[in-house]
């Protein structure tokens, strides 16, 4: 069983790089609704903050219905940084695409005050596999409303991918997939990240670089941020959601969360 937080934060570096101009939010998805602030939990700030409340969502499989979570709620404001643990089969990534939208919950809601990334992760997330990637950069310069010239740079020059950027991103490898993903996703000033374990990918020089452009020049960003490295956690993060069999419990001391995964 999960034990309630302790207080007390480690300490944690700050970066104070400046914010340029925000991210427009672009027309409402599909299956999306607006929530009224009077529905929003009486603790939670209505505005300028993200509010996950009582969600939950289930699979149908082999054994029937299974709930992935069961009831989880928080929020996080302006540049706070959550992370996102527990074991594989938790339901971390899962909470992540409902955050994003990607999905629906079964019932509960997510209240998004800050402007949000779309879920970056290994699959490359935010990248249309039929187009090259380009034509990736094109549409979402195009929908975020961000110089289309300037945005082909900045991507071409972080994700390295040279003539292939003009490739059909469903002949990339997995890596170049991410190394694309993520560039798009620094291309854009958004208010709020959402991390799903890909700070790994590429070389050892190329992870820097991925570090430097989220934590430095992004680093006055919230962020909701899964992964196992312990370090990155502890460095950048302010509170821990710890996830075991569709429950979640929300720490303050993240270092004591980290030590209940370990023991789980």
């Amino acid at each position: 069983m999960l034990q309630a937080g302790r207080g007390g934060n480690a300490s944690k570096k700050r970066s104070n790089g400046a914010a340029t101009t925000p991210a427009t939010r672009p027309h409402t998805l599909e299956g999306e609704h607006t929530v009224d602030a009077a529905q929003l939990p009486a603790q939670a700030p209505a505005h300028q903050s993200v509010v996950v409340h009582n969600l939950i969502k289930s699979y149908v499989g082999e054994a029937g219905r299974v709930r992935v979570l069961d009831g989880i709620s928080f929020d996080i404001g302006p540049g706070e940084k959550i992370a996102v643990l527990g074991k594989n089969g938790a339901g971390k990534s899962t909470l992540v695409k409902l955050i994003g939208g990607v999905e629906q919950p079964d019932s509960g809601f997510v209240h998004r005050g800050l402007t949000m990334s779309w879920p970056l992760s290994f699959g490359g997330g935010g990248v249309h596999s039929t187009m090259s990637g380009l034509d990736n950069v094109r549409f979402i310069a195009r929908i975020y409303n961000r110089p289309v010239e300037e945005t082909i740079d900045f991507v071409s020059d972080f994700a390295e991918l040279g003539k292939y950027i003009r490739y059909p991103v469903n002949t990339y490898s997995a890596g170049m997939r991410m190394r694309l993903g993520f560039a798009l996703t620094m291309a854009v000033d958004f208010e709020c990240y959402l991390i799903d374990e890909v700070l790994g990918v590429g070389d050892a020089r190329f992870q820097k670089k991925c570090r430097d452009a989220l934590f430095g020049r992004r680093g006055h960003c919230a962020m909701i941020l899964v992964s196992h490295h312990r370090h990155t956690v502890l460095e950048y993060c302010s509170k821990a959601l710890v996830l075991k069999r569709g429950r979640g419990r929300l720490f303050d001391d993240v270092e004591f969360a980290l030590d209940i995964i370990s023991t789980l």
